[in-house]
């Protein structure tokens, strides 16, 4: 027998009695109902308070903290000087008005030519090696007989030629067309390698000065923010955050302000690594005022060393060779992706078994504990010190983890002495660091002020708080034929 009970709330419900529990809809609130889902936010679900980081700790900096540091500024631009090389060598280049090679091979013992691009340097007197720029076999030792300077511009000078002009006399043939052959146009490679002269003559004539290559940077002004409404500020979450800085809390927002800061300072560090200067006639040189800077990567591309397919310990060798060429800095640093990592560590385990073997660890005042507490595995080979780290930013799959176009960085470790123009004075600077925008009223290394209604911030009228991230710097890469950058073909 069924019959109807009014709830006596505007409405009814139906009841049919029964001797046993019967399984029916009518038993149980259905939360997936429109009719009933209100009903579910009544009680409290099983829910994990805690978020989970999925990808561990996510940011990505930090490499310049280690490799460099920074340092203040008050200009626009950064103006450094670099010395050239002590001794005097020149080396054939297929690039017009660069060129060296022999001039007339048989002329009264031979004749070379340096281009009108390159300042000459020889003088009567020099003894000098010269070899030929194709395999470095062919070599023949001259005594310098006169030198006719030509011009740096490219015009001609009084005798109708722009090359300088070289005559020399060979030490053991009679000419450059002898024995050793040198044939009119080869293309050579000379090396001074000192003097002669004969009794109760005049001294060397003409003076070598000291030349020196300028660089220079400028700052960029690197921006971000977060903002929030006032009223979500006082919105409390069910879900625990925490952060990469550790901070803990129930109001989501605090986890927002956090990664955008956190990522801010990431921005810093890669910001400095990927910067490119605003090429003439580029998109970006049309907009006003993003002149752009140099960023580490586009230095060692013009100014270093570009080392690619890094697999073997010949390979390896072959880099090593190279950096004999330039200035032979004993320790250095390797910031490297996962593959070259594992590459390098089968390579290494090779040679010696407690992979340590040798390194002075000089950089890490001669600790090793502290170097492997750093993250850092040493090895040497040759005369060279290598301290090799993972570098996160080359794994990221969002950053450059994502491409594989490059696979690490070789950066000298210690400092460097070049001329500072602000301070008119030689100063030893690391071969990486940083320079911010600061003066005594305003220091711009790293700038945040917070602006709205919410809490102590200064009101600008919205109902609303507002976090300002700013940055104002530039890196600096001095020494760059040092450094290397190792990537993939």
């Amino acid at each position: 027998m069924g019959f109807n009970t009014s709830l006596g709330l505007g409405g009814s419900f139906s009841l049919t009695p029964t001797q046993t529990p019967v399984v029916s809809s009518n038993n149980y609130i259905d939360f997936t109902s429109s009719d009933t889902a209100g009903w579910a936010q009544q009680y409290l679900p099983e829910l994990y308070e805690e978020e989970v980081e999925r990808y561990g700790n996510r940011t990505i900096g930090g490499f310049l903290q280690m490799v460099g540091a920074e340092m203040p500024m008050s200009s626009d631009q950064v103006i450094w000087s670099e010395q050239n090389r002590l001794h005097i060598a020149y080396k054939h280049s297929a690039t017009t008005g660069k060129h060296v090679r022999v001039g007339d091979a048989d002329s009264n013992g031979g004749t070379l030519e340096i281009g009108e691009q390159l300042n000459c340097s020889i003088r009567v007197g020099n003894t000098i090696i010269i070899t030929d720029a194709a395999t470095g076999l062919k070599t023949v030792k001259c005594y310098v007989r006169a030198v006719s300077f030509g011009t740096t511009d490219g015009s001609a000078d009084s005798s109708g030629t722009s090359s300088h002009t070289i005559s020399v006399e060979p030490y053991t043939q009679q000419d450059l067309a002898t024995t050793v052959v040198f044939n009119d146009t080869d293309p050579i490679n000379i090396f001074v390698y000192g003097s002669e002269f004969a009794k109760g003559t005049a001294g060397m004539s003409g003076e070598l000065k000291p030349e020196f290559q300028q660089y220079n940077n400028r700052p960029i002004i690197i921006k971000d923010h977060f903002k929030i409404s006032g009223s979500d500020t006082a919105q409390i979450g069910w879900v625990e955050t925490t952060d990469e800085a550790g901070q803990v809390g129930f109001s989501w927002y605090l986890k927002s302000a956090g990664e955008t800061r956190l990522r801010f300072e990431d921005y810093l560090e890669t910001t400095m690594v990927e910067a490119e200067l605003t090429a003439a006639g580029s998109g970006a040189a049309g907009e006003t005022n993003i002149n752009g800077t140099q960023g580490m990567f586009a230095a060692i591309q013009e100014r270093g060393n570009v080392f690619e397919d890094l697999a073997s310990l010949s390979d390896f060798d072959l880099l090593l060779k190279n950096l004999d060429k330039q200035g032979a800095i004993e320790e250095n640093m390797l910031y490297i992706n996962r593959s070259l990592a594992l590459t390098l560590d089968d390579m290494v385990a090779g040679l010696n078994a407690n992979y340590q073997g040798g390194a002075s660890f000089g950089a890490f005042d001669n600790d090793a504990d502290m170097a492997l507490n750093l993250g850092f595995s040493a090895f040497r080979r040759g005369s060279y010190d290598f301290y090799k780290s993972d570098w996160k930013y080359l794994n990221d799959a969002a950053a450059r983890g994502g491409f594989g176009d490059i696979s690490g960085v070789l950066i000298p470790a210690g400092t460097s002495t070049v001329y500072d123009q602000s301070l008119g004075r030689n100063m030893t600077r690391p071969f990486l660091h940083v320079r911010y925008r600061s003066s005594a009223t305003d220091d711009r290394r790293l700038k945040t002020w917070v602006t709205g209604s919410v809490g102590s911030a200064t009101y600008v009228g919205d109902d609303i708080m507002e976090v300002h991230y700013l940055s104002e710097r530039c890196l600096i890469v001095q020494g760059a034929n040092n450094f290397v950058l190792l990537k993939e073909s």
